[in-house]
């Protein structure tokens, strides 16, 4: 099952279980389009070098029972500038 982390490991920005700007790689590093299109070399992974795609939303109801995690995740990745919050 997926973590859901709740925010982008390189600017802060918090991304909602529900997020549809929310990307991932498969090791889970999570970091938000944003991010992905304007910081990240080649719109790869910073941390393992995989693709980063779309972040799927659980559904509600499988939310409320496998809930989201609230360990926020960021890394001080040369290329976010100082941008972590």
């Amino acid at each position: 099952m997926l973590e859901l982390r709740p925010n982008c490991e390189c600017c802060g920005k918090p991304l909602a279980a529900d997020a549809r700007d929310a990307m991932i790689c498969s090791f889970e590093c999570t970091f938000c389009a944003d991010c992905v299109d304007k910081r990240l070399p080649g719109g790869l992974c910073p941390n393992c070098g995989g693709e980063l795609v779309r972040r799927p939303i659980r559904p509600a109801a499988k939310l409320a029972q496998s809930p989201a995690s609230t360990v926020c995740v960021v890394k001080p990745h040369p290329f976010c500038d100082g941008q972590s919050s």
